[in-house]
């Protein structure tokens, strides 16, 4: 069901987004650069502005607009509607104005998809513009200023501890929405305070912003400051990093060259859309052809240090909590990868705590003992629903 919010009538038209943003540096910027605003808005629409002021003081995560539909919110993995007006076309337009520049509309109007970002001094907003059937929408996710640390995430020891190794691939691994980035920034920010590296991350588009602190970090966006992100992850070997992000591991180029990077004496840390450890193994091996796995088990198994595969849960007091699927790449699990023994993993996570693993089940019922989630949210979210239920009644 649709939860429906009532919010007061906008207040005053705000300035445009240039006026939110801070002083642009000597060369190009990765942030999407706002145009001045050439359709007004009519009656009753607020602006970009103000939903986004809305949706960072309620600590929504998305905003969601198109035409034909009322905007809404995300809050806390659940859509939520608003009592503005339903957005025609002279609205959004009004809106993509307000956001985009006018190279960036027709680049929009031409491809009907536009990836991008931009910047205020609370947040930084990822936008995704797009077609559909009853016209084009956009949604922004909210991305905090202030990366919240690995102690504030109440993430396990095991999260610091992987960040201390200074070669192998890191994946961390979940469907969208399910904290990966944040997660990642997180062990970012963890190695920047602590460890004197340099940090080198490749996004599509740059999310988290890191200052550097003890470690030099740059960051680099694919489409305004590479090509590619196989491009920039080969480039990036010759910049003599210590630890390398891979936003995305989109295909077998990349993972093949991310393997490499990890083999070569480099921290790769890099994501993909998979909801188990297991199956990030099989996915990964599945982009390449039936001859070259048996070659790149290998690779793997000797490149590997953790899986990390998440989700995200609504909690008891209206926050959300992070579970999750922790294998670590001891030398029983690096056989099992190299003979392609992907039944046999799952029982050394259920007994693996001490190297660090977990399973998702176990994460949630750790969770649900400490009164954070229920009994129904650990049921509807668990892998193997009938192992919940028995481990719910006491019975593992």
């Amino acid at each position: 069901m649709v939860n429906s919010i009532n919010f007061p009538a906008p207040p005053p038209p705000k300035p445009n987004l240039s006026g939110h943003f801070p002083p642009p540096p000597p060369t190009h910027s990765t942030m999407v650069q706002a145009a001045p605003l050439t359709t007004k808005l009519p009656p009753g629409q607020p602006s970009i502005g103000d939903l986004v002021t809305i949706a960072f003081d309620a600590g929504y995560s998305d905003i969601h607009i198109g035409i034909g539909e009322t905007p809404r919110f995300r809050n806390r993995g659940e859509i939520e509607t608003t009592n503005y007006p339903e957005t025609d076309l002279p609205t959004f337009m009004a809106w993509l104005h307000e956001v985009l520049s006018e190279e960036d509309i027709r680049t929009f109007e031409a491809n009907l998809d536009f990836d991008g970002a931009t910047q205020y001094e609370f947040a930084r907003v990822r936008i995704n513009v797009f077609d559909s059937l009853y016209g084009y929408a956009m949604v922004m996710r909210l991305i905090p200023m202030q990366i919240a640390t690995l102690e504030e995430l109440r993430l396990p020891a095991v999260f610091r501890d992987v960040c201390h190794n200074h070669k192998g691939l890191i994946l961390v691994t979940g469907p969208t929405g399910s904290g990966k980035s944040t997660t990642m920034a997180a062990m970012v920010d963890y190695m920047n305070k602590e460890m004197p590296r340099h940090i080198i991350t490749i996004e599509d588009p740059i999310e988290f912003i890191h200052k550097s602190k003890r470690a030099l970090i740059k960051h680099r966006e694919v489409g305004a400051n590479t090509l590619m992100f196989d491009t920039a992850l080969k480039a990036a070997l010759r910049e003599d990093p210590d630890v390398i992000l891979v936003g995305e591991m989109r295909d077998r180029e990349t993972v093949n060259t991310a393997l490499k990077a990890a083999q070569t004496g480099h921290l790769v840390i890099g994501t993909l859309h998979t909801n188990s450890a297991v199956k990030t193994i099989e996915r990964v091996l599945n982009l390449f052809k039936p001859e070259e796995q048996a070659v790149m088990r290998v690779s793997l198994a000797e490149s590997l240090v953790a899986i990390i595969s998440q989700g995200l849960c609504r909690t008891t007091d209206g926050k959300r909590a992070a579970y999750h699927d922790i294998l670590i790449n001891t030398e029983t699990v690096k056989d099992y990868v190299r003979d392609g023994k992907y039944d046999e993993i799952g029982p050394l996570m259920t007994d693996g705590e001490f190297d660090g693993m977990i399973t998702m089940n176990k994460s949630l019922f750790a969770l649900y003992q400490e009164g954070r989630i229920t009994e129904e949210i650990a049921l509807e979210l668990s892998p193997t629903t009938n192992e919940m239920a028995m481990m719910l009644r006491g019975k593992i």
